[in-house]
């Protein structure tokens, strides 16, 4: 087996200017860049951060949209050795100090109109770390004496990407400089990548995708990428036709939204030929395909620590509902029982890896020795996410290890019972998750939002529900909720809501006398 390329960021910037040095590499609404554009702005904005004290292994922050000012900082950082900390732009009080803190930012730099809620956390008390605090404005007069890139290994840190936090905290994952780029490899392979390509992404930079794909993939592949500051359902279409995109990476959600809109005048003649967005529901990527003339790319698993664990090898169509097929290639992937043994084909187990080869997978969790060393349970790392795999290798996920239930020895994947949910005319979010039971194991409640003009009781949508589940995962517990409790990026925090438990609020379908045949 062929061992993948390895090299670092900086490496590869190098080699996209000596290959390619005035074509077009990245467009920012029509600011486009060269690669030795980035090179020489990048080189100049080390100097201006050295000058101010940046030396290897800092640890830089920034609090940015999507702009040029952010890539050209990220290498910037990386010249000098020093580790680039992207956080969320939604993030404030709080959800900000603990990203600062936790990092231990050396200098943060921040838009001009964000100022202010980094001013807020940052204090000699609360963030002792961080010596200056820099405005976006200002990243245009860096500059300073030469200074030589440092010596960089493939091994080296370049990004800290924090978790979205639905579990408690949120916690850095370490990335390497190879790291990245072989996520960029692995999601080039199985687009189908070339040179001639143009990717156009809305996805902020502050995720590892916009970054792989966009920002190093494009210097490794070749072509040239359009990162857009803000998604635009009404500026999609005129975006595409404007960067002759022929590829489109993004949420699935996202792709939801312009598969539903109406019709619009730059739909015809346009260029995409790849929408790579996942999760994709089957009416959706039909949507894509036949009304849009677009093949789709839904069919991935991976999270910030590993990627991509499951993807859809060339040529390759999925199977219905999975989440195409495990990566063998640059890991080693099985599904392991609670005692960490290997599950039967067709069963449910973790989803447990490893690298094949060096520094293809997260260092760790930043200061957090006894996580890591958790997840990386007798030299595996256990995703924390069930799924099954058929005797074809096609990956099947089930649920969250911690969202799942078990009820009267049943399980219940809180996945399907959402999925299901969704389907409800009156419902707008759900949220399904267990509660301790009195007679051990769990009981099933959903926690959801009525849309404002419907009239819905937890009576009725029990029994809607009782014609579309398996009588042992009819929910014991419903409850109406004017909102789901969320963190920044959205992701509902279920164990707030498996906290919180039985509240005032919440209906009993046996203390309502409600009962259902087994059948």
């Amino acid at each position: 087996m062929t061992a993948p390329l390895r090299t670092t960021i900086i490496e590869a910037l190098q080699a996209r200017v000596a290959a390619d040095p005035d074509g077009e590499y990245l467009d920012f609404h029509g600011d486009t860049w060269s690669a030795r554009r980035v090179d020489d702005e990048s080189r100049r904005m080390a100097r201006g951060l050295a000058a101010r004290g940046v030396k290897h292994g800092d640890r830089v922050a920034n609090l940015l949209e999507n702009s040029a000012d952010q890539v050209v900082l990220f290498f910037a950082t990386l010249r000098l050795g020093a580790i680039a900390v992207p956080i969320n732009h939604a993030y404030k009080g709080e959800f900000l100090r603990h990203q600062i803190d936790d990092c231990g930012a050396e200098l943060v730099v921040v838009q001009d109109d964000l100022a202010d809620r980094v001013h807020a956390v940052v204090g000699e008390q609360s963030t002792p770390a961080v010596r200056e605090v820099l405005l976006a404005s200002q990243l245009a007069e860096l500059d300073g004496p030469d200074v030589a890139d440092a010596a960089l290994r493939p091994s080296d840190l370049a990004c800290f990407i924090y978790t979205a936090g639905t579990t408690g905290p949120s916690k850095g994952c370490m990335l390497s400089h190879n790291y990245v780029v072989g996520m960029s490899m692995q999601i080039a392979r199985a687009w189908q990548r070339t040179p001639d390509d143009v990717v156009w992404t809305p996805l902020p930079l502050f995720h590892l995708n916009a970054i792989s794909i966009c920002v190093v993939g494009t210097l490794i592949i070749g072509g040239r990428a359009s990162i857009a500051r803000r998604f635009s359902v009404s500026g999609f279409w005129p975006e595409i036709q404007r960067t002759k995109a022929t590829m489109v990476s993004m949420l699935g959600s996202l792709a939801i939204l312009i598969a539903n809109a109406d019709d619009h005048p730059d739909m015809a003649g346009h260029s995409l030929r790849v929408c790579a967005a996942a999760p994709m529901p089957p009416d959706i990527d039909r949507v894509w395909r036949e009304r849009f003339d677009c093949a789709t790319f839904s069919g991935g698993f991976g999270m910030t620590e590993a990627s991509l664990i499951a993807a859809l090898p060339p040529g390759v169509e999925n199977k219905p509902g999975a989440a195409g097929m495990l990566n063998q290639i640059e890991f080693h992937v099985v599904l392991l029982d609670d005692d960490d043994l290997p599950v039967p084909v067709g069963e449910t187990g973790e989803i447990c890896v490893r690298p094949r080869h060096p520094d293809l997978m997260f260092a760790g969790y930043w200061n957090r020795a006894a996580d890591t060393v958790a997840a990386w349970r007798n030299l595996w790392f256990h995703t924390g996410d069930l799924g099954r795999v058929d005797d074809e290798e096609f990956l099947y996920f089930v649920d969250r290890k911690k969202d799942s239930l078990r009820r009267r020895g049943e399980n219940i994947s809180s996945f399907e019972m959402e999925k299901v949910l969704y389907g409800h005319p009156g419902l707008t979010d759900v949220a399904v998750h267990a509660v301790a039971s009195a007679v051990g194991e769990d009981d099933v409640k959903v926690t959801v939002v009525r849309k404002s003009d419907v009239a819905l009781t937890a009576e009725d949508l029990c029994r809607w529900l009782a014609d579309r589940v398996p009588y042992f995962a009819i929910p014991r517990y419903i409850e109406f909720r004017a909102d789901l409790p969320r963190n920044p990026t959205g992701k509902v925090l279920k164990y707030e809501l498996r906290d919180e438990g039985i509240t005032a609020a919440t209906w009993d379908r046996e203390a309502a006398g409600v009962t259902f045949e087994r059948r």
